[in-house]
């Protein structure tokens, strides 16, 4: 008997044992997958240039955060005068059909694309997504191709859409929080989108139908330039917002937060530490430079250089210093030279480790001399005399 119940013993605790590493195991792996799920990313608009990133290249579901390609989209068309503001949409049976968050447009009402907007920014409407997208390209097959393309000419190599909404297919809806960050710095270029990307709540309708915006940010981000908040059962908490102060912006992308309060903290830290700790210069030039060039066997001696554009970057408030740049420039070059032909390079470092460089070039053409050449230039000194 007691041989017996040691048995059952033994084999209880086994049970449990293995039991035990089971769900071990597996709330390793569940906090491993969590952690793996949440992509963030903190950037600045005008360079691109990343801060900080968690797992910001991973393909994940970003459901509804698709209609920034919507609102790009149609944003393009009121900038190029194809459709304005003031331009009358008629819904179409498709858009009424929709389900989620919604006007409630009915087949054959008529709303202006400013209305539609609103609705698609603020109130995250699907029925508007659909009726803007009928509005850019008739047919939202026809829009999702144009997101499709928008999305590949903007590098964003990782992303697809399948509808304009994001709410169906949620899961077929995806991107990476690097891709999202090149959808953001196309969109925050559109200065006449921003007061409905900051709007709270607005009316539709005369009143009678209310939105509000899901981004709390707008009220709690000083300098707030947008962007979008949403929520699917597979992308979970998503968030791409923009803020501007001083000249200086800053972006962020959060992508697959289980908490959405814990998303819009996070997303605060970033870009207030991003404000109080970062900024934007352009690296100079050493203080002694050579802007020309000796010519070898030319019609002229020497020829004047140009520099290339200097892109800006991003470092830690206080850290100019620790910016440096060399010019590498031949003593000479020969005929014949064209203009705009590279002839050298200026590269710039921080810390001493490489950034970038620029191109130097030829600023005039040096044609080469020869025995023809030469005869003009004596007969023409010889007639100076």
């Amino acid at each position: 008997m007691h041989i017996h119940i040691r048995n059952i013993a033994a084999v209880f605790m086994s049970v449990s044992l293995a039991v035990s590493c089971c769900f071990g195991d597996f709330a390793a792996y569940a906090e491993e997958e969590k952690e793996t799920a949440e992509c963030s990313l903190i950037f600045e608009i005008s360079t691109g240039i990343v801060i900080d990133s968690k797992h910001s290249s991973e393909k994940v579901p970003v459901g509804t955060m698709n209609k920034l390609m919507t609102v790009l989209l149609a944003a393009e068309k009121i900038e190029s005068g194809e459709l304005a503001f003031d331009s009358k949409i008629k819904a179409s049976s498709a858009a009424n059909s929709m389900h989620g968050a919604q006007i409630w447009l009915m087949p054959g009402e008529e709303m202006t694309l400013e209305d539609l907007l609103k609705g698609v920014i603020i109130g995250n409407a699907n029925d508007a997504s659909v009726a803007v997208a009928e509005a850019v390209s008739g047919t939202e097959s026809r829009f999702v191709e144009l997101m499709n393309s928008r999305a590949e000419e903007l590098g964003m190599k990782d992303t697809e859409f399948t509808n304009c909404c994001g709410y169906y297919d949620d899961s077929l809806q995806v991107s990476t929080a690097e891709d999202m960050s090149k959808l953001v710095t196309a969109l925050f270029r559109y200065d006449f989108l921003r007061p409905y990307f900051t709007c709270w709540m607005d009316y539709l309708r005369d009143g009678a139908t209310e939105l509000v915006n899901a981004n709390v940010l707008v009220r709690k981000v000083d300098g707030i330039a947008g962007f979008k908040a949403g929520f699917t059962e597979n992308s979970g908490n998503c968030l791409a917002a923009a803020a501007e102060r001083d000249g200086k912006a800053f972006g962020v992308i959060l992508l697959g937060y289980e908490d959405k309060d814990n998303m819009f903290s996070e997303a605060k830290r970033l870009l207030n530490g991003a404000f109080s700790n970062y900024t934007v210069m352009q690296p100079p030039l050493p203080d002694e430079f050579p802007e020309e060039i000796a010519v070898k066997g030319g019609t002229v001696k020497e020829i004047p250089l140009e520099y290339g554009e200097i892109r800006n970057i991003v470092i830690p408030k206080g850290a100019a210093g620790s910016v440096s740049s060399q010019v590498f420039v031949p003593d000479y070059v020969y005929a014949p030279v064209s203009a705009g032909d590279n002839v050298g390079e200026v590269h710039f470092y921080r810390d001493d480790k490489f950034v970038f460089s620029v191109n130097i070039t030829a600023g005039e053409s040096a044609e080469r001399l020869n025995i023809k050449k030469i005869m003009v230039i004596l007969l023409k000194f010889l007639l100076s005399f």
